[in-house]
């Protein structure tokens, strides 16, 4: 059988099956692209290669997924931080201007090559750590031109660079000053024309909204929600990180890919997301960065079943992090999140997020060949480790 590359002598930890899929004396086929066969190599075809690499016993993964991001914006919140850990209030640090207010102005000041590149350093440091697919939400812009232009930038950022961006319109994300008072007009707005223009441009995946107390309702959320589903959009949720608005349970209803945050989740938003099968997208680096206290409800998640999946949250604001392998000890030290579960949280789990098992997350034949290669012992060296980077290659798309 003719492939294009032939990766073998390795250790697979294939995320497919019952744990984390291990496999010893793996090998790794591709053509074109995907995965041609991903397991023993006693057990492969006999393949005529253009080319092998002798792994040496290192241990390949699928490539890894940032399902939850907020790469592309303008500015930062380096001050604000400064003035927080002085004891400055939320209040105080809106008042002298910091806040979401600040990225959206700085954003709607950027031009769309300034956003590529000033996202491209985030982007690259995340690539250096294995990743492969990384979603990108808009939301700093909040009026329809801002919106459009940063979700254009995200777009590019996959023709510059070698990764996948699933793209993420998120204008429910906060109310901007020139709708101050009139939330209800701001949704009309998102719903009624920015949704249906981005959806003419093919420019999102998938439609996200903060549901909280400080952000928008439920009632709110649902018109985001029809309004999407009416454009054939899948929809995800930022929930229950402040207080419990039971919008998990909201998005459960319109068959969410995700739920994200979700540290006040009650038992009902547990079953309606287990019923539904509404990944939860766990993100430490804000639990982290805001010095939260309460924990996300892990093991009633595991009880009923649901997908737990981790990501880095990159943001300005909340949290500006970077680096999936922190991301996975944070889920491990402060969520008590198992090694496995840090792993399929980073992979499979991730894809489901996006949507996108059928195609990543685990190595499957059919699948895209998207790999990271590691000069490490055992799987759970990834998790283990703070500011060290193992990866010895990184494969997109079986290059």
């Amino acid at each position: 059988m003719r492939c294009d590359r032939l990766w073998r002598n390795a250790r697979l930890a294939t995320m497919a099956g019952p744990g984390l899929g291990l496999v010893n004396a793996g090998l790794v086929a591709s053509r074109d692209g995907a995965i041609v066969h991903a397991g023993v190599e006693e057990d492969a075809p006999s393949f005529e290669p253009d080319e092998t690499i002798d792994c040496e016993g290192r241990w390949i993964t699928p490539g890894l997924i940032d399902c939850h991001t907020h790469l592309v914006h303008g500015g930062n919140r380096a001050r604000e931080f400064e003035m927080r850990l002085a004891g400055a209030s939320y209040e105080e640090i809106a008042r002298a201007g910091g806040g979401i207010v600040s990225t959206m102005e700085a954003t709607r000041a950027a031009s769309e090559d300034e956003l590529v590149d000033s996202a491209l350093p985030r982007l690259d440091a995340m690539i250096a750590e294995g990743v492969t697919t990384v979603e990108i939400k808009s939301g700093y812009g909040l009026d329809i031109d801002t919106e459009i232009r940063m979700l254009r930038a995200a777009r590019r950022l996959g023709d510059v660079r070698a990764i996948r961006v699933a793209t993420t319109f998120l204008g429910a994300h906060a109310l901007p000053p020139e709708h101050a008072g009139d939330a209800d007009g701001y949704i009309a707005l998102v719903a009624g024309e920015m949704i249906p223009e981005i959806a003419r441009l093919g420019l999102a995946d998938a439609v996200d909204a903060f549901c909280e107390g400080i952000g928008f309702t439920t009632e709110q959320t649902a018109r985001v929600f029809d309004a999407a589903t009416r454009v054939g959009l899948r929809v995800k949720l930022h929930a229950e990180q402040l207080s419990n608005q039971h919008g998990a349970a909201l998005a459960a209803q319109y068959g969410a890919l995700s739920a994200d945050h979700l540290e006040h989740l009650d038992d009902d938003g547990v079953a309606a997301m287990a019923r539904a099968g509404t990944v939860a997208t766990l993100l430490p680096g804000a639990f982290y960065f805001m010095r939260e206290t309460r924990l996300p409800p892990v093991e009633a998640l595991r009880a009923a079943g649901v997908k737990i999946a981790l990501a880095t949250d990159c943001n300005p604001g909340t949290s500006p992090l970077t680096s999936p392998l922190l991301a996975m000890n944070m889920g491990a030290t402060m969520f008590r999140l198992t090694v496995e579960e840090c792993l399929l949280g980073m992979t499979r789990h991730a894809a489901a997020a996006l949507g996108l098992s059928h195609e990543i997350g685990t190595l499957e034949a059919g699948k895209r060949c998207d790999l990271a290669i590691w000069d490490i012992e055992h799987p759970a060296e990834l998790v283990y480790r703070m500011g060290f980077n193992p990866l010895h290659a990184r494969i997109w798309s079986g290059r």
